[in-house]
């Protein structure tokens, strides 16, 4: 089994067009320059929420309070990870099937089905 993780990790989807992948460091090429400031303000909230946690642990406060926002920062990490799998699909994964090779479609189905089997958890 470890194997199998093995090989899907190194697998590199490599298609030209918008959503090109360098091999050694997989960074995206191409990408939309609002959809990546709308993905960091989003995150850039996510951090103040996370510290807004550290001070409430810090300043013990009330368990509910706590959890309550606990589960408005994985929400909105959930959003985050939307957002991108609607990019990746849209772009990276289309443009893959369409134009690419049987190795390299095949590669994206495997990847696609590891992202939705992570992001299900």
């Amino acid at each position: 089994m470890a194997t199998k993780k093995a090989a899907l990790k190194d697998r590199r989807v490599v298609v030209k067009g918008p959503c090109e992948v360098e091999t050694a460091g997989r960074k995206a090429v191409g990408v939309d320059p609002e959809i990546k400031a709308s993905n960091l303000r989003r995150l850039r909230r996510i951090e103040g929420q996370v510290r807004g946690l550290q001070r409430m642990i810090e300043e013990d406060r009330y368990c509910a309070d706590i959890l309550i926002q606990v589960s408005s920062v994985q929400e909105a990490l959930r959003s985050v990870a939307r957002a991108l799998m609607h990019n990746h699909l849209t772009h990276c994964a289309t443009h893959a099937i369409n134009v690419g090779s049987e190795e390299e479609k095949k590669a994206m189905y495997d990847e696609l089905l590891e992202i939705i089997y992570k992001n299900a958890r």
